[in-house]
């Protein structure tokens, strides 16, 4: 049984306080608060973890910008017999 698991059935099933089993388990109350209204929403799939990756990234190349990179890599590897720099001129 996981962490999250016990978390949820003591604070929903057995109806102890969120901070009580905040203390006893070890972890954040918000933690504890986050898995119950997960568990509230989401039902038993609230026992799984959840991925901690970022929904957007405010930095990322938009979708025209990156299709037209690829477009051009594929390009240049099309263009085998490119050389790679210039020859030196010759003195």
């Amino acid at each position: 049984m996981s962490k999250a698991q016990l978390v949820i059935t003591a604070v929903v099933l057995e109806g102890r306080s969120k901070s009580e089993v905040a203390r006893e388990y070890e972890v954040s109350r918000w933690w504890v608060q986050q898995l119950v209204k997960r568990y509230q929403t989401e039902g038993a799939t609230a026992f799984e973890p959840h991925s901690r990756r970022p929904h957007h990234n405010p930095r990322a190349v938009g979708a025209e910008l990156e299709g037209n990179i690829v477009r051009l890599r594929k390009t240049l590897d099309n263009k085998a017999t490119t050389p790679a720099r210039p020859p030196s001129p010759s003195i």
